[in-house]
């Protein structure tokens, strides 16, 4: 096993580079302080970009909300979010009527289809001590056939997916998995329209956790699946006995057994993307991703005439009680919650 099983190595900014079908993925980490009575930050936000805040500023961005973090309503056709919450929480409204609230350890996967907007405001609930937010956002591509699907969202609690805990001697390893399957365990099911709704397309997210010292190998795939690790938290590792740094992106090869090393004095994170690719043309305009340019214009008129079901809610930057918990009421009015007894 060697550095042959890499394919390449490069540093992650802001938005961390993918392959098809993913088409974007992105790490928000914010160090909010207390809160306000109004679910923002109880400081002055003087001096900040609000509606375009971006820069970490006291450790934190507004990103593109007024008063409360996160991102007021916007649009989305052609492709599917899959927003997985490391810490704090995200409140979620659309314009079908679905809203919910999901916290650490949960998945939202919400497939776009025809046309949705949609919210993700970042709710600081706590008024006695800092309000600590860690997020990834996936976009993940629809093929040609379900682009124009009926939108819908999927709620994967934390309670429900699965941590393989697994051992090198006595460092542990803990993988959890979001999507697709390791060691004849399976993730919770996707939206049934989804790219990874068919396992032949083996769409793999995992968060992978390594103890100092820990060793593990990724077992070989199939030819030509595209796969790819982010190492987002901790010092150092190797891969394939080449050293790694922090907050790199590593393309690996899929037909090879890749050896991964924690060679660091703490505990590491990767997230680890895998899938078939679809192969098709993607042309995207911000938040609509189609096959063509016509398509994309088409788009931008559905949405002008239709706004997509438009905007049920009184603000484009909602959020729920202060006292409620973890909750999904989706679109038929079906609610949704963590199992209790999990």
């Amino acid at each position: 096993m060697n550095s042959s099983a890499i394919k390449s190595v490069s540093p992650m900014g802001f938005q961390w580079e993918t392959e098809d079908p993913f088409l974007f993925c992105v790490h928000h980490e914010d160090f909010y302080p207390k809160a306000n009575s109004h679910f923002g930050p109880d400081v002055s936000l003087s001096g900040r970009n609000i509606g375009q805040d971006f820069e970490v500023k006291d450790g934190f961005r507004m990103y593109h909300g007024e008063k409360i973090p996160g991102f007021p309503s916007h649009p989305h056709r052609g492709f599917e979010t899959v927003t997985v919450v490391r810490t704090g929480f995200i409140d979620h409204s659309d314009s079908m009527g679905a809203v919910g609230r999901y916290s650490a350890g949960d998945v939202q996967w919400m497939t776009a289809g025809s046309g949705i907007q949609h919210s993700e405001m970042f709710p600081l609930l706590n008024q006695d001590a800092s309000n600590h937010l860690e997020l990834f956002q996936i976009w993940i591509n629809l093929p040609k056939k379900n682009k124009m699907v009926k939108p819908h969202f999927t709620m994967l609690w934390n309670e429900t997916i699965p941590k393989l805990k697994l051992k090198d001697g006595n460092k542990n390893i803990t993988i959890e998995l979001v999507a697709g399957s390791l060691n004849g365990t399976k993730a919770p099911s996707p939206p049934p329209d989804s790219w990874a709704a068919d396992e032949i397309n083996k769409v793999s997210i995992w968060i992978l956790h390594m103890e100092s010292g820990a060793k593990w190998t990724l077992p070989k795939a199939e030819i030509d699946l595209n796969r790819n690790l982010y190492f987002y938290s901790g010092d150092s590792m190797k891969i394939a006995d080449q050293p790694i740094s922090k907050y790199h992106k590593i393309g690996i090869q899929s037909q090879t057994d890749v050896l991964l090393e924690n060679t660091s004095n703490e505990d590491i994170s990767l997230l680890y993307l895998e899938a078939k690719p679809i192969k098709e043309p993607v042309v995207q305009y911000g938040p609509f991703v189609m096959n063509t340019r016509e398509e994309i214009e088409t788009t931008f008129r559905d949405f002008q005439r239709t706004q997509f079901g438009g905007w049920p809610y009184p603000t484009t930057e909602p959020v729920h009680g202060r006292e409620l918990g973890r909750f999904a009421r989706h679109a038929d009015g079906k609610e949704d919650h963590p199992p209790a007894n999990a």
